[in-house]
């Protein structure tokens, strides 16, 4: 008969218990005065915002938005697509958007989903609130298609606009992250 042997037993964490790192970062910040506190956090936001700048400056970021708008006044629709994406990287455009043509109703629909290296005129300007790069490429045939950048530094919230000669603009709330 085979005597019973003790087995190594793990302990679950529950996924709403903090970890050991996450006790410790509180404990540090309960530990400090509120003057230190905020210290602490506007080192941290100096910390991002350059994150933020490294990533824009560096021209290799991917944009995911969250929201579509046609413009001037149209409604907007929440996407939820994760498809749905416009990647900068090494000088070329790969685009994949929901996108509405026309100038006057009814609007239709089409896909943006293409990769092209023809990029022209990026310009990177610095603003109040971050950064805009805007460039010119051609998508389809002989079309130029206009992407304008607004890109806050402090919060990492990027708007894209699109738009065209022929249709009236498009634009995009969301998120940029670097592309390695």
């Amino acid at each position: 008969m085979a005597t019973p042997t003790k087995s190594a037993t793990t302990a679950i964490q529950h996924p709403m218990e903090p970890t050991a790192e996450r006790r410790a970062y509180h404990e540090k910040m309960h530990s400090m005065t509120h003057e230190q506190r905020v210290a602490h956090r506007a080192e941290r936001q100096a910390e991002f915002e350059k994150y933020v700048d490294s990533i824009v400056l560096s021209h290799n970021f991917e944009f995911n938005p969250q929201t579509a708008q046609r413009m001037p006044a149209g409604n907007m629709v929440f996407l939820s697509n994760i498809n749905y994406t416009v990647t900068l990287w090494r000088g070329t455009l790969d685009v994949c958007l929901p996108y509405w043509v026309g100038y006057t109703p009814p609007y239709r629909y089409v896909l943006l989903n293409t990769v092209t290296p023809n990029l022209r005129t990026i310009l990177t300007k610095q603003t109040d609130e971050g950064w805009q790069v805007s460039f010119k490429a051609n998508l389809y045939a002989a079309e130029d298609y206009n992407f304008v950048f607004d890109i806050n530094s402090k919060y990492g919230g990027a708007t894209l606009t699109i738009s065209s000669l022929w249709y009236n603009p498009v634009q995009y709330s969301g998120t940029i992250t670097r592309v390695y």
